[in-house]
Formats: structure tokens, sequence, C-alpha cells
């Protein structure tokens, strides 16, 4: 072969960012990122995805959340998994593009949402829940919306959704922040602080239970090392960490729920549908001002 057709036949590798970049291209639909993939980072996806969104979520390599059954993080540890009909994806920095083509959401090990270097999102929104600011900022080409305390909407971000329960939980905050939180968790059929499980001391948690479990007062959850967690109440569990991850002491790591209903642990809560439905809500009023987003007529 002549120099001139080696020259013309060798070709440069594609670097992983670029084949990201030239894949999100050939994606119609606008593109979300969410930061974080709990219960209420996944209500939020869910609002996205059935919208005709995009959606790629972020999350830690052992994710720490509690409503597994109806968390996106169950994919990192599963491969994959669906909450209500929608199947998430674990998938990498360059692979997310074919999972968001086949109708998935793809989840992302990626804590610092590096991958944003690499991408257009038309939204993005941080559902870490961490109740305060980790980098999230504007951006110029994209809807950045944050849920709960620790951000300044108008400032940091475009604006914070308050997810605190009662009658501002949902409301969208374009100037300023949300209510501080209290650290006392919301009340679910006349429980409060009392319905949650923390971890008595340090060490591995081995599941007695499963989520949807029903259980009585006193029965034994879960243990932390060889210390056993109780049941507060008659119940059933709501949610629970993942079996075999290393806890420190006073870290939630369960919820019992006394209302008894199991249907409630496969599908999501009244507060994660009301926050999602907020950062949809958010996400077009802000695009469509901004000409980022075109909703038809």
């Amino acid at each position: 072969m002549c120099p001139c057709c080696r020259r013309s036949s060798t070709k440069r590798p594609i670097s992983d960012a670029r084949a990201a970049s030239q894949a999100q291209r050939a994606i119609e639909a606008p593109l979300a990122l969410v930061k974080g993939a709990g219960d209420l980072a996944t209500g939020v996806a869910l609002s996205l995805h059935r919208a005709g969104f995009s959606v790629v979520m972020t999350e830690l390599a052992q994710p720490i959340a509690i409503r597994l059954s109806v968390s996106f993080a169950q994919a990192i540890y599963e491969g994959s998994h669906e909450v209500e009909g929608i199947r998430g994806q674990r998938s990498d920095a360059t692979g997310w593009p074919a999972v968001v083509k086949q109708g998935q959401v793809a989840i992302v090990v990626d804590p610092p949402a590096g991958i944003l270097e690499h991408m257009s999102p038309a939204v993005v929104v941080d559902a870490i829940m961490a109740k305060r600011n980790r980098g999230t900022r504007r951006r110029d080409r994209s809807v950045v919306i944050a849920l709960g305390p620790g951000f300044t909407a108008g400032a940091e971000v475009d604006a914070v959704i308050e997810t605190e329960r009662g009658h501002e939980l949902g409301r969208i905050i374009r100037e300023g922040e949300a209510r501080v939180d209290t650290g006392v968790p919301g009340e679910i059929g006349g429980r409060s602080s009392d319905r949650v499980l923390r971890s008595p001391v340090d060490g591995r948690v081995s599941r007695a239970k499963d989520i949807g479990d029903m259980v009585q007062a006193g029965e034994v959850v879960m243990r932390v090392g060889d210390v056993p967690v109780r049941a507060p109440f008659d119940g059933c569990i709501r949610g629970l960490i993942h079996d075999g991850l290393t806890v420190a002491s006073g870290m939630k790591i369960g919820d019992v729920d006394p209302r008894g209903q199991v249907r409630y642990t496969v599908t999501v809560s009244d507060k994660a549908r009301a926050v999602g439905r907020a950062v949809l809500e958010a996400a077009l009023t802000i695009g469509r001002e901004r000409g980022l987003l075109h909703l038809a007529s």
C-alpha cells in the first residue's frame, strides 16, 4: 500500500468523551442529568422520563439509599431495576447514550458527576439530598434545579424545590432557599422519628427481613455487627439499606411504615411524586423562558 493510501486508511482512535458526545447528538429527546438515584431522585427521573426526556443519573459505587425498591440506585447493585414500569440500567460514561436510546434510564457510578464535562443536558437536577451544595452551579445551556435546603435559587441554581412535607411541599423557589432541615422525619401514619431505624453501633449490616415484610414490635429487622435492630411497632418494612454495607453509629438504615400496606413499598411516595412533578414544571417553565426547551403548541 502506498504511503498516501496508508495515511488515508489509518484513523485516529476516538476518545471516550468524544464518542459519548457524538452518541448524544443522535438522541432526539432533550437530555436530563439527575445527580443521585435515591427515592426522591427516582421520583424526579420518572416525571422527566414520562414527559419525554432522556434521563441519566449519577450515584455512589455503594449507594446508601433506604427505599431501594423504589430507587434506581438499586441498579448499581443488581445491574438493572424497574420502578413503576420504567427500567433503570447501570451504565458507564460512554455507554449511557445506548441505554437511553432504548427508552431506559441510565445510572452511572460517578459521585462528582464528572460526566457533565462530556454532555450537554437541557436540565441538571441535584437530588443528592446532602443538605448542602457540593459543587452544583448554574450553566449557560442548562436549567439547573436543586432539591431541598443547601442551595440559593437565583444565585447558585435556577430553582430550588421545597422538600419538607406540608403545605409548601413541591413549591418552586426562584429566589432564595428552601426551609432549613429540621432533622425530624415527616409524619406517616401518625409516626415520625420513631419509624426510622438507626444503626446502634459502627459495623456491617446483616438483614433479617426484606423490604415489604410485615413485622411486629420488637421483632429483629437486621443486625449491625452482633447488635440487633428491632421494629419499634407493628408495621411493614418500607426501606432497608443494602445488605452487607458498613455503617456508622446513628446512621439511618431502615424505615417501618405503620400503615401496613405492602403496595406502598413498590410505588414512589406522595413526596417523591410531588417533588418530581415540581422539577418537571420548573424545567419546562425556565427552559421555555431561556429558549432551551420548546414546547409543542
